[in-house]
């Protein structure tokens, strides 16, 4: 089949091509405004997807060399996410696919990253235990198949990502926090600044409420209010970044062990981060587990896995209505 993805759930428009299992192109317009912000702002979000979805699908088209009426199905995300930058997207697609009289796919975002591994040559197999760290979500599940995912964990208060994002802030590194943090964390030097780790009674269960506000308190401590030094900034990251590994590495161990899955996968946007990516793969390496993770391209918010997602479900078997609605909250019919 040649499925044509759409996704617009937060500050990526993203349109791409599946044909059969080979990503013809996955196109990703990045709206970096949202840094004058200091975070994204959802009514400048919507507007921005609204300027983009048309041209960013007639160039996915054109580029390559496909009309509409060569489409088999369309995949939009449905959700979670911002719900004016999904209805965005989401109608747009909607529309289009019932103007074709083909398929139409609404697919769950964080379920597309769940299984954006298979978007790489080397791919996972089930089952598969899976690391979903994003800005918005911190999940770890067990996935037997496409359609029975077992839910093992997830964050009680703060994402990851958003944990990297007001940390970022309150140092003064500013937006994304991400990648701003990693970079200040690759330059520390002492790294004698250590954080400690929420230790929960739920297992798998994660929380970086606590991690942020002990970093708050350690910059009120040593710096009380004034502009804190550059070569601390980098220790204080470092320290930070430590921690989260720390905290999703401990799960992620704890569920190999009970599990025994046949490889490991972490997806999602936190996933970019080259100290957590390095530090899941040694723990694969250690239980001697494969381990597959996302090109960078597939981490953050894309229409590849979107697509994908998309094709495993009509593969599956699964049957959608041209009537369905998107939903801004986390929810999924597979998760048990």
């Amino acid at each position: 089949m040649t499925i044509l993805g759409i996704e617009t759930s937060c500050d990526e428009t993203s349109v791409a091509i599946l044909e059969g299992d080979e990503v013809r192109i996955n196109l990703i317009s990045s709206q970096h405004f949202h840094t004058l912000y200091g975070g994204v702002v959802p009514e400048l979000s919507s507007r921005a997807h609204l300027e983009q979805i048309v041209p960013l699908t007639r160039e996915a088209l054109s580029k390559t060399n496909k009309t509409i009426d060569e489409i088999d199905a369309i995949a939009a995300t449905a959700g979670p996410g911002l719900i004016g930058a999904l209805l965005v997207g989401f109608t747009f697609a909607k529309h289009l696919a019932y103007s074709k009289k083909i398929p139409f796919i609404p697919v769950n975002h964080i379920e597309g990253h769940m299984f954006s591994g298979f978007l790489m040559d080397k791919k996972p197999e089930f089952p598969l235990l899976v690391l979903t760290v994003s800005g918005g979500h911190t999940l770890l599940t067990l996935a037997e198949s496409f359609t029975k995912i077992k839910f093992l964990g997830t964050t009680i208060d703060d994402a990851a990502g958003e944990a990297f994002d007001k940390v970022a802030k309150m140092t003064g590194l500013g937006y994304p926090g991400g990648p701003k943090i990693q970079n200040a964390a690759s330059k520390a030097i002492r790294k004698d600044v250590v954080f400690p780790i929420a230790n929960l009674k739920q297992d798998y269960h994660f929380s970086f409420s606590g991690l942020k506000t002990s970093v708050l308190r350690y910059v009120q401590k040593n710096f009380n209010g004034e502009i804190i030094p550059e070569v601390e900034i980098n220790e204080i990251a470092y320290g930070f970044q430590d921690a989260v590994v720390r905290a999703l590495i401990k799960n992620v161990e704890k569920a190999i062990k009970n599990y025994k899955p046949a490889s490991i996968s972490l997806n999602g946007g936190v996933a970019a981060n080259s100290v957590i990516r390095q530090a899941v793969v040694d723990i694969g390496n250690r239980f001697n587990i494969p381990v597959v993770i996302p090109s960078f391209e597939y981490c953050g918010d894309n229409a590849a896995m979107i697509a994908f997602r998309g094709a495993s479900l009509i593969e599956a078997g699964e049957k959608f209505s041209i009537e369905s609605e998107p939903f801004p909250s986390f929810s999924s019919k597979y998760l048990y």
